[in-house]
């Protein structure tokens, strides 16, 4: 694998990896960063460098992480992760780039997109749908039939409701409970909406 991120998600996604999985390199735009745990950080990825190995994207901001993606998506093929003591149905899928924590229950019939981030103990139920570069964090329980849109943060600790739909680029507070479908754009905070939507951020996929 390579990596690119040198900050404290990549320590996460590195700790991850199986005895088998070996680091080739980690990346990181910051030339101030030279090392994560073990490794040497090697700066920027040069222009003309061929990724021989899968790419995983160690990058928590989701906004962050599919710039990323965009500007490697022609060069490099993406890993997919998921830790050996997560539960994921051989009835579930995952796109390219995805990562699942320890301890984390993905259902049956549950679909998630490329670059998501499924972070540690969160709980997704039967026939949920997690589009493109959405995270969702430690300890967040999705009811089954959820649906959350690309770019979305499902906040630590927050548990959404059987058949909610939460759009594009919003945002769910930790320890909230969504009751009902949130729009595109929009911060939902503990039991109610807290901010109007905005424009999504902009799709070049």
């Amino acid at each position: 694998m390579y990596i690119f991120g040198a900050s404290g998600h990549g320590k996460v996604i590195i700790d991850l990896l199986g005895p088998e999985d070996r680091v080739h390199g980690v990346f990181d735009d910051n030339t101030h960063l030279t090392r994560l745990m073990e490794f040497p950080v090697l700066g920027p990825v040069p222009d003309h460098f061929i990724f021989d190995h899968p790419l995983l994207i160690a990058i928590g901001d989701n906004s962050a992480r599919q710039k990323v993606y965009l500007r490697y998506r022609e060069r490099a093929d993406f890993g997919r992760l998921i830790h050996n003591s997560a539960i994921f149905s051989k009835r579930a899928a995952m796109g390219a780039g995805t990562v699942v924590m320890e301890r984390c229950l993905v259902k049956v019939d549950s679909w998630l997109g490329r670059q998501v981030i499924v972070n540690t103990a969160a709980s997704i139920d039967h026939d949920c749908r997690i589009s493109d570069f959405a995270h969702i964090a430690p300890g967040a329980i999705l009811c089954g039939g959820v649906r959350v849109g690309e770019g979305t943060l499902i906040g630590a600790g927050s548990t959404v409701l059987p058949g909610i739909q939460i759009g594009s680029w919003a945002k769910i507070g930790a320890g909230s409970v969504v009751t009902r479908n949130v729009p595109d754009g929009s911060t939902w905070i503990g039991n109610g909406l807290r901010t109007a939507p905005r424009d999504p951020a902009p799709r070049d996929l």
